[in-house]
């Protein structure tokens, strides 16, 4: 699969039928394959200063992540903060993260290509690719790789606001459900106590407390009681 045909393809994935960490394995898994020298991907991400690897090809993809964030540098690290693409032809002779490079090339990987991922405001990240030889990146596939990067951090942006969206709007239907079954819960209560719906509403957070239940499963409850009463 070419470049133009790994772009189409990340394209063609729709966002209602793939959940967000599905859409970012499937950015790795496209990256390895329109960037012709890639060993390895990985995609980065990086909120409020903490990292993590939201998708990889393989364990070792993972790993190389991993080191950077335990000595707290390296080109993912650098390349998701700065946006920059940051290059490593030789992981033998590098002099910017030596001890990193150093476990990278021991685990056998020679050189490594990170392009930062501007996503949201708030969370940015890099895609990272990893060489088994050295100067596997010419500048032609430099080039290719920042082409797909810029696409890739379209796809992913437009993931996570539909993945937010999504929730919230989970969120907001679960917040109505649980304001109706309280609101008949209280309408029981006050039928039952000849109270006032702040009172009803008082004696239902009570039962909460006393139970160490949320007021929603009270009142849940109390109405399916009172169903099977009828």
């Amino acid at each position: 699969m070419d470049a133009s045909d790994t772009l189409a393809e990340l394209g063609r994935i729709r966002l209602d039928e793939t959940s967000l960490d599905d859409m970012l394995g499937r950015v790795a898994d496209l990256a390895r394959q329109a960037v012709a020298p890639a060993r390895e991907v990985s995609v980065t991400l990086l909120r409020g200063g903490t990292a993590w690897t939201a998708a990889f090809t393989s364990e070792l993809a993972r790993d190389l992540d991993d080191w950077q964030y335990e000595l707290g540098r390296g080109p993912c690290l650098d390349a998701s903060a700065s946006g920059d693409t940051l290059s490593l032809p030789d992981l033998a002779d590098d002099q910017l993260w030596p001890a990193w490079a150093t476990r990278a090339h021991a685990a056998g990987v020679r050189s490594s290509l990170s392009i930062g991922l501007p996503i949201q405001a708030s969370v940015v990240g890099a895609l990272n690719v990893y060489g088994g030889t050295a100067n596997a990146f010419d500048p032609a596939a430099i080039v290719v790789a920042e082409r797909f990067a810029s696409y890739a951090a379209v796809a992913i942006a437009n993931a996570h606001l539909y993945d937010n969206a999504t929730t919230l709007a989970e969120q907001m239907r679960q917040a109505m459900r649980s304001r109706a079954v309280i609101e008949q819960a209280k309408g029981i209560v006050m039928g039952e106590r000849r109270c006032s719906p702040e009172e009803a509403f008082a004696l239902l957070s009570k039962v909460s407390q006393d139970s160490n239940l949320k007021v929603r499963e009270v009142a849940e409850g109390l109405v399916a009681k009172a169903v099977r009463r009828e």
